[in-house]
């Protein structure tokens, strides 16, 4: 049996007001507000390297670029690995190591249990980036905090910590 589908002409344009304010899309924009105040943060921030501080600030770094910085163990990981944890395919998180590697973040080193697979680490350099990205990452939650208030930004965290604890299950 075929779905019944609905006819465009029954929504009325003030039906529709439900796309703009759902809990998903809200959530997709404050991570993106979110994750651009970090990269600011980091194109500011004197401990940056000045070649990265400098790619940040010219927006060359992107939020894909932040998945390795949060995803990538400090023992470092497989690139599939890497890839799963970030949520990611395989290829657009080798293009990212790629660049990160070109950068000095990262290096790939053959894995000694499967000769065939290589071992994505942060380099001094990656190690440096991370101090500085949980230094921003910081500051951007206390600002989140000033702006929406300490108990509102208390339940917030509580119930994303809630509902992300049921992903994967």
């Amino acid at each position: 049996m075929a779905k019944k589908t609905q006819d465009k002409s029954t929504f009325h344009p003030s039906q529709l007001g439900w796309r703009q304010t759902h809990l998903g899309r809200l959530l997709g924009h404050a991570l993106r507000r979110f994750d651009e105040r970090v990269l600011t943060l980091m194109a500011h921030n004197m401990d940056v390297p000045l070649a990265l501080s400098n790619l940040a600030a010219r927006g060359q770094v992107s939020a894909a670029h932040i998945h390795i910085t949060r995803h990538l163990p400090l023992e470092g990981a497989r690139l599939s690995d890497l890839a799963h944890s970030a949520g990611m395919s395989k290829q657009p998180m080798g293009d990212l190591v790629t660049q990160c590697d070109a950068w000095g973040l990262v290096t790939r080193s053959p894995d000694v249990v499967d000769s065939r697979a290589r071992i994505v680490k942060f380099t001094a350099l990656g190690l440096d980036w991370l101090a500085a990205f949980e230094n921003a990452v910081r500051q951007a939650e206390e600002e989140f905090k000033i702006s929406v208030g300490k108990d509102i930004a208390t339940v917030v965290a509580m119930g994303l910590e809630a509902y992300a604890s049921e992903y994967g299950q």
